[in-house]
């Protein structure tokens, strides 16, 4: 299963700014990987374990804007369709657990 975040958080003054670096920075660390600008995606082997990833960034989310998170099985994950642009390597659309970048 997948576990994607994605925010939409202000970035006007330089303490958001800030808080915005420190919350993408949490996310790397936590194993996500960005699919594309605010969206983070994780693998995850179960729904506990998506659920126990959400708790430890939930307080590392900036004050401010929006941050939302949603678990979605491999089997959906990839249905998803490119519309525009062409999918990136990094982000393998399988039901591969493994990412090799």
């Amino acid at each position: 299963m997948r576990l994607m975040v994605m925010f939409d958080v202000p970035v006007d003054t330089s303490e958001e700014r800030r808080a915005y670096r420190k919350f993408r920075k949490a996310l790397i660390k936590e194993g996500f990987l960005m699919m594309q600008y605010s969206v983070y995606v994780r693998i995850c082997p179960n729904k506990q374990t998506a659920g126990f990833v959400e708790k430890r960034i939930k307080p590392l989310a900036p004050p401010g804007g929006k941050v939302q998170t949603m678990t979605v099985t491999e089997k959906q994950y990839q249905a998803m369709h490119y519309i525009v642009g062409e999918p990136s390597g990094d982000i393998l659309n399988s039901a591969e657990r493994t990412i090799v970048i």
